[in-house]
């Protein structure tokens, strides 16, 4: 009953305003987003890789409609890559790109700047050996997105795909993406959407997921399993199993801040786990979509605010 509503916050600037000049939120959002700097990002991945984790990261920021901050979040990503293979990092640790945060929605030629963009990052990726995976965004951008996707895995064929679960399409999309080589990234989705083009139900969206999962699993790709749902999870177990997947042939992802205790579960035990570690300024958006993921993590809000103000 809360999603909607905390989607809708997630756009309001009123709401924007109050939380991220609140002092106390800061303190809330440690548990998701572990700072704003790239050395924050740095430090946040080491510690995860040596309790035997991997990480992919994401600087935060979407809908860019300034060329020059396209152009900034770009040069973001160089300054983390550099930070990670001075700290000897990059055997673990890629990056998550957001098209959008690179040029898509510049009018006109969004497209093509996106594309050159996120050639360079690749680029830089590969130079210091690791990978980047393209993030999904609402279903607007899906199409587009893909075909950016299909243009940089002709000279970077290691690049990540991620598919939303609760879109009608993706099953679909997995069938296509499943090939040798091909790295997915299953999540539910974290956007809203209108009923023609996603399931609404928690129950639609889970049998959904089982689905697209079978069909990675049972493919020559390398499936990214991305959910914090413990049946998902066991559910994933069972299906590498019946299609005769070792352990690395595919891995699970979660959130920074969630499930923490699940993930090194899942490591301990020889499991791949990469946690999605976002860092930056504009924290705010992803903040909202989290708390509208799950529960609890509106309690833990809530309780963080009662206790701290």
């Amino acid at each position: 009953m809360l999603r909607r509503p905390l989607l809708k916050l997630a756009d309001s600037d009123r709401v924007r305003h109050l939380v991220t000049t609140t002092p106390v939120s800061r303190g809330v959002v440690d548990r998701f987003v572990p700072g704003e700097e790239t050395s924050d990002a740095v430090r946040a991945s080491a510690e995860l890789v040596a309790t035997g984790r991997t990480v992919t990261l994401d600087f935060l920021g979407e809908d860019t409609t300034d060329e020059a901050q396209a152009s900034a979040t770009v040069d973001a990503y160089l300054d983390v890559l550099e930070g990670l293979h001075a700290a000897g990092l990059t055997g673990s640790v890629e990056v998550s790109v957001k098209l959008s945060a690179v040029g898509q929605a510049l009018p006109d030629r969004g497209d093509k700047v996106a594309l050159e963009n996120a050639r360079t990052i690749c680029a830089a990726a590969r130079r210091r050996g690791t990978t980047v995976t393209l993030d999904m965004e609402d279903h607007s951008t899906t199409d587009a997105t893909l075909r950016t996707l299909r243009e940089l895995r002709k000279d970077y064929p290691e690049t990540g795909a991620v598919l939303q679960a609760y879109l009608r399409r993706t099953e679909t999309d997995c069938r296509d993406l499943a090939v040798e080589g091909s790295r997915v990234r299953l999540c539910k989705g974290a956007y809203e959407e209108p009923e023609r083009v996603a399931f609404q139900t928690r129950q639609e969206v889970d049998l959904s997921y089982v689905r697209c999962l079978k069909v990675l699993m049972n493919g020559a790709g390398y499936p990214m399993v991305a959910s914090h749902d413990p049946r998902m999870v066991a559910i994933a177990g069972e299906l590498a199993r019946a299609a005769g997947r070792a352990q690395g042939s595919f891995e699970y992802q979660m959130l920074y801040g969630v499930r923490p205790d699940e993930q090194r579960r899942l490591a301990d035990s020889g499991e791949t786990v990469r946690v999605y570690v976002p860092y930056g300024q504009e924290w705010y958006g992803y903040l909202m979509r989290r708390l509208a993921e799950r529960p609890s993590n509106v309690a833990f809000f809530l309780r963080s605010l009662a206790t701290t103000g």
